[in-house]
C-alpha cells in the first residue's frame, strides 16, 4: 500500500508471537485499494500509532464484506465472503472491530452475527470521540479555528445506526464552525453511492444525487465539507469538482482533519 501504511502490524504477526490486538482496524475496499481513501486508512493509522494502542489489520487476509454484493442482490457471494472472514477473525479471537466506512461497519455489526461472526464493532467517529472522552486523544484544533465546516450524515452511520453526534463531537474538537445543511441528522440525504449504485451507471433522471447532495452543503458556504464514508467522500469530491468549487471548498474525511490538526499527516 502507501507510506501511510508502515508501522502497521498484521493479526497473522501479533498471532504468531502468541499475542493479539486490542482491535482490530477493519480497511475495507476502499480503504485498501481507492487512491483517495488510503489517505484516511494513513490518517486513521497516525491517530493510532499516535495514542499507541496496540491495533492490527488482517492485511491480504482481509476479502470483502460482501455487502455490495448483498446490496446488488447476490446473496451467495455475500454468504461466501461473509463466511470466510467470520472464519478467519474467530480463529485469530477477533473481539473488537474498528472500521472507516459506515458500510463495513454496518454489515459486521448487524449482518455478521447471524453468521457467527460476533464482535463488537465500532464506526472511527464513534472510537475517535471515545478516546477523546477517556483523555486518550487530545486535539489541537487551532489549525482550523474560523473555518466553516459542514458535515455529511452516511446513511449507513446516521439512519441506518443512529450514530448522529459522535462524528459531530469530533469535529467540535477543531474550533472551527460546524454549520448544518437543511438536510442533516435524520433528514439526511444519500450521496448517491449507497445500495451498490458506486458500481453502476446511475438511471435516467434531471440530476445526480450526489450534485443535489453538494448543492446543499455549497448552500451553506462552507471551507470544508466532512464526511465519515470513503464512498461518500468520492461522491462528495466529485460534485464539488462538477460545481467547480474544487480551490473554495474542500473535502475531508473526520479522521483526516484530526490527524491534520495534530499534525500527523507528512
Amino acid at each position: 500500500m502507501t507510506e501511510n501504511l508502515k508501522n502497521v502490524p498484521t493479526v497473522a504477526e501479533l498471532f504468531a508471537n502468541g499475542e493479539s490486538p486490542e482491535i482490530l482496524f477493519w480497511v475495507g475496499c476502499a480503504g485498501s485499494f481507492d487512491d483517495r481513501a488510503k489517505k484516511i486508512t494513513g490518517a486513521f493509522i497516525r491517530i493510532l500509532n499516535s495514542i499507541q494502542i496496540k491495533f492490527a489489520v488482517l492485511g491480504t487476509e482481509e476479502g470483502c464484506t460482501g455487502d455490495p454484493a448483498r446490496r446488488a442482490g447476490n446473496e451467495f457471494l455475500f454468504q461466501m465472503l461473509a463466511a470466510n472472514n467470520i472464519a478467519l477473525m474467530n480463529g485469530y479471537g477477533i473481539k473488537k472491530i474498528v472500521t472507516t466506512c459506515p458500510h463495513c461497519f454496518n454489515i459486521l455489526k448487524n449482518e455478521y452475527p447471524e453468521l457467527g461472526g460476533n464482535y463488537e464493532v465500532m464506526h472511527h467517529t464513534s472510537f475517535l470521540q471515545s478516546l477523546i472522552d477517556e483523555g486518550k486523544l487530545t486535539v489541537q484544533g487551532g489549525a482550523f479555528k474560523g473555518k466553516r465546516i459542514t458535515f455529511h450524515d452516511s446513511c449507513y452511520l446516521g439512519r441506518a445506526n443512529q450514530i448522529y453526534e459522535a462524528p459531530r463531537n469530533v469535529l467540535a474538537k477543531l474550533d472551527g464552525a460546524l454549520t448544518e445543511m437543511k438536510s442533516c441528522k435524520s433528514k439526511g440525504l444519500c450521496c448517491g453511492a449507497g445500495g451498490a449504485q458506486m458500481w453502476k451507471e446511475a438511471e435516467h433522471g434531471q440530476k445526480e444525487i450526489n450534485i443535489e447532495r453538494t448543492e446543499q452543503a455549497l448552500e451553506v458556504k462552507p471551507d470544508i465539507i466532512a464526511s465519515a464514508c470513503p464512498f461518500c467522500n468520492t461522491m462528495m469530491t466529485d460534485g464539488v469538482k462538477i460545481k467547480n468549487k474544487e480551490d473554495e471548498v474542500k473535502v475531508f474525511d473526520v479522521a483526516e482533519l484530526i490527524a491534520m490538526a495534530n499534525q500527523l499527516m507528512a
